[in-house]
């Protein structure tokens, strides 16, 4: 097995010039070295000074450790973790290039200034299990730990263990025994984690979770129910999955009470966490759904919660009335969330370190059993996950064409890229410029070049030119006007008036006016369907002949290409390579040195968060 590390705690930034908007012109002492060495911004400053004269009512010294704590857990929620973990960090600072002098002498005595300091005794920092957090985000991680255990101490969900049973045996047949046993726990808990790789039926099982739960109803009440993702694109193939598997399940359904009861199932749609909450345009962390005003639903499903952050959980917990079923779908090798917090990832270790006769608060289920992967990229995937490199290779290198893998290690990419993406790109820009709108989105649909970076010699915007200017090449087009016809579209915000969400996908195709000119319309495929927009309605849009991995989660194409950054890149980890390969249906193609693959193997992403150790220790 190879020996693996975490990312760097500390990732540091590059100014692009002397008026970089992160450096701070009048910072000073110690936050100002780290100002100066690129660790901390002018705005993670800014914040612990405004702590810092809120909690002690006078301007504090830049070398208060106090001061330095609150700007590092500032620091560390803009990257992804809820806390700090002195320890790590201590070791860390003075590990730097040209080390500050610290005015402690080690994390311990760290501690101790922070605990005799105004800012802890006022609480704006919390200390807890070693780790240093703001004052919002360790309330925000007690309370989804509360909410979990108030909603397990309540009596089991009532089930009709004959109904039940017989709906089981006829919704999921022969070799799908895993995800019936997983049916079952998930029906007789109040809330569950559904997780597994792709490709191992978890939709197929939340549909037929729903099925079951139908027929559990009372008579004459329909079940309630509230499908969601994170994001539009996330929802969209949601609501496909589950409408192609219920419809399997009405399919093997004769009796007409029953299927009276599932037939509603279809008129759910499945929509973003934010519009299922919903979004208030005062306040970007708070819905209208709350804890005095619940969501109506029997169960709430959320697909993909491995991109859902500890803000968002904790919302969606106190939304749910007690006696709301809630079913966590995911995948916690995956990337984690944007914003701060490893929610799924902590929820299914915190249960597994807690498993013996009081399990904890939350059911979790793992289905391993894949039937989507062929047998060449379940093995990579798995190899991927268990983070062993040999293993890793040793599929890369037994792959080919016919096999579903196929690996790339010319240091030149260009060389086996641009035929492949050409001859794609020509494909939706023949389609677009032929006003065959469906054509052009259905080739979009079926190959993606993810890549780590946005920006480099590897990053998205690099790969978008080359495409263009391929494309240029080989039809004459100059593509001058930015809304060119065939440009594929990748939505980037959500815009909740017209229903295009971010991750939706379109393309720019041609229209001919009813007066015989040529015009153009944007066609966006998202959870609404495919909708038509003149171009300049929208704003928020990039190109999207190559994507990142992690707007790319979420979705799935017939054929992926991995475009792996150096093995030095701080953004190569276990989480960017498994996410980006198991986004293929039939085909990934990685291009990179060995030495970058065996590096994204050995690094692991690292967020500090308490929340495990709560869930295990209750």
């Amino acid at each position: 097995m190879t020996e693996t590390t975490t990312a760097p705690p500390l990732e540091l930034f590059e100014p692009t010039d002397e008026r970089d908007r992160r450096l701070a012109r009048d910072a000073t002492g110690l936050l100002g070295a780290l100002n100066a060495a690129g660790l901390l911004t002018a705005p993670d400053l800014h914040v612990a000074r405004t702590l810092g004269r809120a909690a002690g009512g006078i301007e504090v010294t830049s070398a208060d450790a106090a001061l330095v704590a609150a700007a590092l857990a500032t620091r560390a929620v803009r990257t992804g973790s809820v806390a700090v973990d002195l320890a790590q960090l201590d070791a860390a600072l003075r590990a730097l290039e040209n080390p500050p002098v610290l005015p402690w002498a080690n994390p311990d005595e760290w501690l101790e200034q922070l605990r005799d300091s105004s800012l802890v005794r006022k609480g704006a920092l919390v200390l807890e299990h070693g780790l240093v957090y703001l004052q919002r985000y360790h309330h925000q991680e007690v309370q989804v730990v509360a909410d979990l255990m108030a909603r397990a101490a309540q009596p089991a969900p009532v089930v009709d263990a004959d109904l039940l049973q017989a709906g089981l045996s006829r919704v999921f047949g022969d070799g799908w025994e895993e995800q019936r046993d997983a049916a079952r726990v998930a029906i007789g808990s109040w809330t569950s984690v559904l997780t597994g790789g792709p490709g191992t039926g978890k939709t197929s099982t939340v549909a037929g979770v729903l099925a079951l739960l139908a027929e559990q109803a009372e008579p004459g009440r329909p079940l309630r129910v509230g499908l969601a993702a994170p994001t539009g694109k996330a929802a969209a193939r949601m609501q496909e999955a589950v409408t192609d598997a219920l419809e399997q399940i009405l399919a093997r359904t004769d009796e007409p009470v029953t299927r009276a009861l599932l037939e509603p199932l279809a008129g759910v749609r499945a929509v973003t966490l934010h519009r299922l909450l919903g979004r208030r345009p005062d306040s970007s962390t708070r819905f209208r759904h709350d804890r005095d005003h619940h969501l109506p639903h029997d169960v709430v499903l959320v697909d993909e919660t491995s991109m859902v952050s500890l803000t968002h959980m904790a919302r969606l917990l106190e939304a749910l009335r007690p006696t709301t079923r809630l079913i966590l779908v995911g995948d916690p090798d995956q990337l984690v969330s944007v914003d701060a917090g490893a929610v799924l990832a902590d929820l299914v270790a915190g249960a597994e370190e807690a498993a013996g006769p009081d399990p904890g608060p939350v059911a979790v289920v793992r289905l391993l059993t894949p039937h989507r992967f062929g047998r060449t990229i379940g093995a990579l995937a798995d190899a991927v996950r268990l983070g062993d490199g040999d293993a890793v290779v040793d599929a890369l290198r037994a792959g080919g064409h016919d096999s579903g893998v196929i690996w790339v290690e010319d240091p030149d990419p260009t060389r086996a890229l641009r035929p492949i993406l050409t001859d794609h790109a020509l494909a939706v820009y023949r389609a677009a410029q032929a006003g065959r709108a469906d054509d052009a989105l259905d080739l979009l649909g079926r190959r993606r070049l993810l890549c780590g970076h946005r920006e480099g010699p590897w990053g998205v915007r690099t790969w978008n030119r080359h495409v263009e200017d391929w494309l240029t090449e080989d039809t004459g087009d100059v593509l001058y006007d930015p809304m060119y016809v065939g440009r594929p579209l990748l939505v980037t915000a959500n815009d909740y008036a017209t229903g295009v969400l971010n991750g939706d996908t379109g393309v720019v195709v041609a229209t001919r006016r009813a007066d015989g000119t040529r015009g153009r319309v944007a066609v966006i495929r998202g959870s609404a369907g495919d909708q038509p927009f003149g171009p300049s309605r929208l704003g928020d849009v990039d190109t999207m002949h190559a994507m990142t991995i992690h707007k790319a989660q979420g979705s799935q194409a017939e054929e992926i290409t991995v475009l792996l950054p150096p093995e030095d890149s701080p953004l190569l980890t276990r989480e960017l390579f498994y996410t980006a390969i198991t986004r293929a249906e039939r085909t990934v193609r990685v291009v990179g040195s060995e030495a970058a693959v065996r590096a994204a193997i050995t690094r692991r992403v690292q967020r500090a968060s308490g929340l495990r150790q709560r869930l295990a220790t209750g």
